[in-house]
């Protein structure tokens, strides 16, 4: 069968329809892109490793369970929001590596993870927030540093140490830690006195106005 001609101008038309179309698709794309992107960034995919609560602007998930938040309750937390990470969320966060002088063996040793002030701002909190986190081990030990400090010293959330992750029962599976060594604060202090703000298996955050 012999396909009618078009009339003219059609096909100028039906061009210009399609060069309409793809950039539509264009457009759509770009703005679907940075959301899918987001969405992968906060859906916990793994067990939680870190909660964030308090002053934060962002948060992916709900109010403390009284039931399966069991060491949260022990340690007397309580909440209505939250930020949780799990390992991927952690290191999709560009990570970075100090090297302090430990005081368990006095011998330095190389630690990986994202800069607390990073961690923090992926929960919603700004890094000039005049803030204070109490960080909090599995074990019960809590400490209390500004945002400034944190920024200043530039703790970070290690997940790593000497290249192997950290593991529970360990340092693990995250240490809030310091360059000791290069902070004048910390450097001239005896070994055993250097990392009092640092708690090793760090489990939670809370944010609070300072």
């Amino acid at each position: 069968m012999t396909r009618p001609k078009a009339p003219r101008g059609a096909t100028h038309l039906e061009n210009l329809m399609d060069k309409r179309r793809f950039l539509l698709a264009g457009a759509v794309s770009a703005i679907a892109a940075p959301a899918l992107a987001a969405g992968s960034s906060t859906s916990r995919t793994g067990p939680g490793l870190l909660t964030v609560t308090g002053a934060i602007g962002r948060s992916n998930r709900g109010a403390l369970d009284p039931v399966l938040d069991q060491l949260m309750v022990k340690h007397g937390r309580s909440f209505d929001k939250a930020w949780e990470f799990d390992s991927a969320m952690l290191a999709r966060l560009p990570a970075v590596t100090i090297q302090p002088t430990l005081e368990y063996d006095a011998k330095p040793h190389k630690l990986s993870g994202p800069l607390l002030t990073a961690v923090l701002g992926a929960a919603g909190v700004a890094a000039s927030a005049a803030v204070t986190l109490t960080m909090r081990a599995i074990d019960g030990y809590a400490v209390a540093v500004s945002l400034a400090d944190a920024s200043r010293y530039r703790m970070i959330v290690a997940t790593a140490i000497d290249g192997m992750p950290m593991s529970l029962g360990g340092l693990g599976p995250l240490w809030a830690v310091y360059d000791a060594d290069r902070i004048a604060d910390f450097a001239d202090k005896p070994i055993k006195q250097r990392f009092a703000l640092s708690p090793w298996g760090l489990y939670y955050i809370d944010v609070k106005a300072a």
